[in-house]
């Protein structure tokens, strides 16, 4: 267990600084990473899967991860008339991923099953964290500390809430939350993590964004924090019912200490989009 312990931290300290100067800088690195990850991510879920009985298109889904990201920043910073194209871009690859599908799968390869999973593990792993660029370019240009705090806020707090919830159902036990797919989680440990989470918001606006003159009301801190551990924890909950269903228990062995991509991103797959709808509803973003 020490051991493990000593791998996580070895690791955070190498990743936070690289993390903290890509989100800094913004643009085309910060476009790279979400790519590198959503690629990692992708093949786990493909993973996930082909153990239970399905293959899935993997060159163009990794492909399609590898260029998202690139597309919604392209969006974003350069060309914003492409939003208003992406129904005729979405018709576009799918008509595409369905060719692909009809040359090189019969129908005893569960083609329909195919192209679901290849569709959704696009969605979960690529389009959902691609909120990021959302929240760190709607406003600010690169090189911005503002920008940053607001993309760290969410990841901060959901890691704080998490590990609130980890220590606080372990010392309370009591009733579990949802026993069928994740037997370690209870109700007393979710909810420390949600006062966690909502005491953590209130105090990283003070600290971080309050001195870039980023603002919120006591009430906007306490729907922010609410509704960003309600997201992380749904979805690590989401991610534990994909492991029980192909029996696995970390979604691979990537990261020193930490399990793979999904088992790192999980929450934070939910949390972000959540953040960004509320900056946007705050008037933030």
């Amino acid at each position: 267990m020490a051991g493990e312990q000593l791998k996580r931290l070895a690791f955070a300290a190498v990743a936070i600084p690289i993390v903290l100067g890509i989100v800094w800088y913004g643009g085309l690195p910060l476009v790279a990473l979400l790519s590198v990850t959503g690629v990692l991510a992708i093949r786990e879920l493909f993973t996930f899967a082909e153990l239970a009985g399905i293959r899935p298109m993997r060159l163009s889904g990794s492909i399609t991860a590898a260029l998202l990201p690139l597309l919604v920043y392209g969006n974003i910073a350069y060309l914003p008339e492409i939003g208003d194209h992406v129904v005729m871009l979405f018709a576009a690859w799918l008509l595409f991923a369905l060719t692909m599908l009809l040359l090189r799968r019969g129908p005893d390869e569960k083609p329909l099953a195919t192209i679901a999973v290849t569709f959704f593990a696009i969605l979960y792993t690529v389009v959902l964290p691609c909120y990021l660029l959302a929240i760190r370019h709607l406003g600010f240009a690169r090189e911005s500390w503002a920008g940053t705090w607001l993309v760290l806020m969410p990841l901060a707090i959901t890691w704080i809430g998490d590990t609130a919830a980890m220590f606080g159902g372990k010392a309370l036990k009591g009733p579990k939350l949802a026993p069928r797919v994740s037997p370690g989680k209870t109700r007393s440990g979710s909810l420390c993590g949600l006062l966690a989470t909502v005491a953590a918001a209130f105090a990283f606006e003070a600290v971080a964004l309050r001195p870039f003159d980023i603002t919120l009301s006591p009430v906007q801190l306490v729907i922010f924090g609410v509704v960003v551990s309600i997201a992380g924890q749904v979805g690590d909950l989401v991610e534990s019912l994909f492991k029980r269903e192909v029996g696995v228990k970390d979604s691979s062995a990537l990261i020193p200490g930490h399990g793979g991509a999904l088992d790192r991103l999980d929450s934070l797959y939910f949390a972000i989009p959540a953040a960004a709808v509320l900056y946007r509803f705050f008037g933030i973003i």
